[in-house]
């Protein structure tokens, strides 16, 4: 387990991929019980083939209050992304309904207002393009299962390596990585921003990282 941050509150720490972010055998907050003892709870969540920064609770009552601050949107992510293609616009704000097929467990946009839909938002900036790929920051205002993957896929630019929703057959983990996390910490109030770069592997190492 890599710590970015932790005290008898909660941790912050980098969640590999293929690991389930929920409390089941063998997902993190088990790892996070067996390196650190005590408890551990699941405060936000990253999809099981992500990456990269995530915030867990060490009690019960950090639970609710991390759990607060993400309903207040106080509590604030920050991913990196590879795309293929470039957005038409270097930063703008991608806004959509998005709806869940539960058979096929895929995320799809929807034009149409209908029972189930649930609207999408998230603000990107296009941070560098290298070989008809783009590097995306983006920040999530709405939190949907699959919401990035499937806003970027439904305009014609899949994230690299995201077999599921139209990407090509690369070899390696998909390029999203949870970036960064800041929040206020449910004893002291103090506001934390915790960070940490992508691996050192393709196809981040065709950018410059911020």
């Amino acid at each position: 387990m890599e710590f970015l941050y932790r005290d008898k509150t909660l941790c912050v720490c980098i969640k590999p991929a293929g690991v389930l972010s929920t409390d089941e055998p063998g997902g993190l907050p088990e790892l996070v019980r067996c390196a650190l003892g005590g408890e551990a709870y699941t405060v936000h969540r990253l999809d099981q083939v992500v990456s990269g920064v995530i915030v867990l609770a060490r009690t019960a009552e950090a639970a609710g209050a991390l759990s607060a601050q993400i309903r207040e949107k106080i509590f604030e992510k920050t991913y990196l992304a590879v795309v293929r293609g470039r957005p038409q616009k270097k930063a703008g704000t991608f806004r959509d309904l998005l709806m869940r097929d539960r058979v096929s467990r895929r995320t799809y946009v929807t034009k149409t207002p209908q029972r189930g839909a649930q609207e999408a938002v998230l603000d990107y900036e296009v941070l560098g393009t290298a070989e008809g790929l783009s590097l995306v920051r983006i920040a999530l205002r709405t939190g949907r299962t699959h919401q990035i993957r499937a806003q970027f896929s439904s305009r014609r630019m899949p994230l690299w390596g995201d077999r599921k929703y139209g990407g090509a057959s690369e070899t390696g983990p998909i390029a999203l990585w949870s970036h960064s996390v800041a929040f206020e910490h449910p004893r002291t109030g103090r506001r934390l921003t915790l960070t940490a770069p992508p691996p050192a592997a393709e196809p981040w190492t065709l950018f410059k990282l911020p």
